[in-house]
């Protein structure tokens, strides 16, 4: 297991399909299929300025015993995004495994398991991995790539512990917590990319565009906000 202190994993598949490092005039990315019902995901997605369309895969992310966890990781991603419904454009697809001493933590099952990674984590260091990987239907281009980043956990005491596990909040999260809600608060430090561990690593997304002939631009203007729906009730 490395340990530095940012670890990003280049695996770009050459032979499935092609890609190029250089694209002389790329496409302005304007919208992306997700494959994944992540809402942390579509929500990153959606900040970039894009409109984010969810789509269905069939991939069954099932354990693979003996494979390293970054290599998990990817292994889901590339499964999600080769699974995915047919679109007419870009599709995302990812997935983040959290990684201590080389075993692999996943969603927890209850709130028991949930307490227990928590014990396991605090006052430490791990490494979460997340994987995305790119399938553009229009060209047949892929691209596949692991961005790794270490955080430390502070030391927990029991209490916290047991309200973050009963909480519910991580028993849909890699690892029983999600850096971006109360479990920021559990966090002593993070060395690498922030949003990888929130589970989408936009700075390396973007960065992997031009290879497949696209270009990400800001949005122009205020982005609308979301409207509060209102639910009419009887008199």
């Amino acid at each position: 297991m490395t340990h530095g202190r940012f670890l990003r994993i280049l695996l770009p598949s050459c032979a499935a399909a092609p890609y190029t490092d250089h694209i002389e005039h790329p496409t302005p990315l304007e919208a992306v299929a997700l494959a994944s019902a992540s809402p942390r995901r579509r929500e990153l997605l959606a900040s970039l300025g894009l409109h984010v369309t969810v789509i269905p895969s069939a991939y069954d992310e099932a354990p693979l015993p003996g494979i390293e966890p970054a290599e998990l990781a990817l292994v889901h991603a590339r499964g999600k995004a080769a699974a995915a419904a047919a679109f007419d454009g870009l599709i995302v697809a990812a997935d983040t495994v959290v990684d201590v001493d080389g075993t692999v933590l996943g969603k927890p099952g209850d709130i028991a398991e949930a307490r227990g990674m928590l014990r396991r984590l605090a006052g430490r260091w791990h490494v979460v991995h997340t994987a995305f990987a790119l399938r553009d239907d229009r060209t047949a281009a892929r691209w596949f790539e692991v961005v790794s980043t270490r955080v430390r956990f502070a030391d927990l005491d029991e209490p916290t512990i047991e309200a973050d596990a009963a909480s519910g909040d991580g028993l849909d999260k890699a690892g029983a917590y999600g850096i971006q809600g109360f479990a920021a608060t559990l966090v002593a430090r993070i060395d690498g990319d922030y949003f990888t561990v929130v589970g989408f690593p936009l700075a390396a997304f973007a960065a992997s565009l031009p290879r497949l002939g696209y270009r990400l631009l800001p949005a122009r203007g205020p982005r609308p906000q979301p409207s509060l729906a209102t639910r009419e009730t009887a008199p």
